[in-house]
């Protein structure tokens, strides 16, 4: 996942300088230089974290972190805010045209995604109301580069626009344009050539397209696992095009992140999406705020809702929450919610959206087999009917029946069925409001040695310290329940007098 290491870091440096509940100047002198050697070791441009550095540390001295009743808290909301500006502020959102259609160049090195980009690219424009988006072969160079835009153009149900290998790019490129006009395609998406170098024949080539095309978007395809390189590329092609935002590809690939944090800085040109997977489903809008509360592990419940409401059925998941609120929840649901949080992308970093997740120990290792999960749909499956339906009636002479039938061991048919009447019971209890109930839940899994149902074992938690409510507060919540948590004594004070 990304930026884990630069995480870890940052959150380290940042709670140890609060542990005591005072700051020092001699403690953000400690901070700053743990967050320089963060940034640095996560390959971030060295102009960048000085600059970074340097601002934070003004405002945390100018201000009245020093003085403050929660100065760990002050500190972090102003890293937070740093970061986010760092990668831009603000969401800048991709230039769609009301008058069709809109043209979209991208551009990029060879091996960075870029072509899978662009089946990615056109399906979120679909997604956004846009109808029929055209995808323009113009990479006549790369093996092959046709024949997969054209699969991705099958499987997704789009057109092609293509003249095969020994047309000129540019005429390709104004050709289809002309073409989508006729046909009404409301998006263009033009494949340009890369090459494994920057070269002036590419930019010539790219100049060209861009001349008789005219794009609303010129968009810089980059690979986040080059590292600086990335920034170095993303420099090369802004100066020769003049591009207007860039796509992070493989950044769940990249541990480091300097890429993302460094790109904004040097080319003051936007971050518009970033690439975490290989499906086409796989691409998300950029939001430096978001990006810097996972960072900071103040997770990003915006991004899991949208997932959620992206992947879930509303109907559905009404239904699924009146079961766990009622305890009703049943085997069936279970498969079915299990395919469903697969599809919004690896548990860990779902986990890592939810405030206060990030700081359990041993976090980072969980990592869900997906041979675990088939074991378990395999138990799953070995009931009959009535047994999914009626979790309760799984009597001992049962499960012997059901371990025959699925070739687990009893003993892994008992660990299954106990942990998910605990999880049932669990969900039941913070469906209803109840904080406990999570608490319970976390403080539970470190006793769970084979972990939750469908996770099969949570590795690196055992010794998980017990969890309180503030655990899962935001820095404001936290603040708020101090303030009242103070009004609450000085309240019982005077009736003492």
């Amino acid at each position: 996942m990304a930026f884990e290491g630069l995480s870890e870091r940052l959150q380290s440096a940042i709670s140890q300088v609060g542990a005591g509940g005072t700051i020092t100047e001699a403690d953000l002198k400690q901070m700053m230089r743990e967050i320089r050697l963060a940034l640095l070791e996560a390959d971030v441009n060295f102009q960048v974290v000085k600059t970074f550095v340097r601002k934070v540390n003004e405002r945390a001295l100018g201000s009245d972190v020093l003085a403050s009743l929660s100065p760990a808290q002050q500190v972090l909301k102003i890293v937070d805010e740093e970061l986010t500006a760092l990668m831009g502020g603000e969401i800048e959102e991709l230039n769609l045209q009301s008058a069709p259609p809109t043209i979209i160049m991208m551009a990029g090195l060879q091996g960075a995604g870029k072509t899978t980009t662009v089946g990615k690219l056109a399906k979120y424009v679909t997604e956004k109301g846009k109808k029929r988006p055209l995808l323009v072969a113009a990479d006549v160079y790369r093996p092959a580069a046709i024949d997969q835009l054209k699969t991705i153009g099958n499987q997704l149900g789009f057109d092609v626009f293509s003249y095969g290998t020994e047309a000129n790019p540019v005429d390709i490129a104004r050709d289809a344009v002309a073409q989508a006009r006729i046909q009404g395609n409301e998006v263009v998406i033009i494949d340009t050539a890369g090459r494994l170098h920057v070269n002036e024949e590419l930019m010539n080539e790219l100049r060209n397209i861009k001349s008789a095309v005219q794009p609303h978007e010129i968009l810089l395809t980059v690979d986040a696992m080059t590292g600086q390189d990335a920034v170095n590329v993303a420099q090369s092609f802004n100066e020769a095009l003049d591009i207007t935002g860039v796509v992070i590809t493989k950044l769940d690939g990249d541990t480091r992140g300097g890429a993302a944090l460094s790109i904004r800085s040097i080319t003051n040109k936007p971050i518009k999406f970033t690439g975490q997977g290989e499906q086409l489903d796989a691409l998300e809008p950029f939001y430096p705020d978001r990006m810097s509360s996972r960072i900071l592990g103040m997770g990003d419940m915006m991004t899991l809702i949208e997932k959620a409401q992206k992947d879930f059925d509303e109907a559905k998941a009404q239904e699924m929450a009146e079961k766990m609120k009622d305890a009703t929840f049943d085997f069936n649901d279970f498969l079915e919610q299990m395919d469903q949080v697969n599809k919004m992308g690896p548990i860990k970093d779902i986990l890592k959206m939810i405030p206060g997740v990030s700081k359990i120990p041993g976090i980072n290792d969980v990592n869900i087999d997906e041979k675990d999960m088939g074991r378990v749909k395999a138990i799953i499956y070995s009931m009959t009917p009535e047994e999914r339906a009626n979790p309760d009636i799984i009597s001992q002479s049962r499960r012997k029946r059901i371990a025959a039938g699925c070739g687990q061991t009893l003993m892994d048919v008992n660990r299954m069925i106990k942990q998910f009447n605990q999880t049932r019971d669990m969900m039941s209890q913070l469906s209803n409001g109840k904080m406990g109930g999570m608490k319970k839940m976390m403080n539970q899994m470190q006793q769970m040695q084979g972990g939750m149902p469908g996770m099969g074992g949570l590795p690196g938690m055992g010794g998980m310290p017990q969890m309180s409510d503030r655990d899962f507060m935001t820095p404001e919540q936290i603040k708020a329940a101090n303030e009242e948590k103070k009004l609450r004594r000085l309240l019982k004070k005077k009736k003492r007098r």
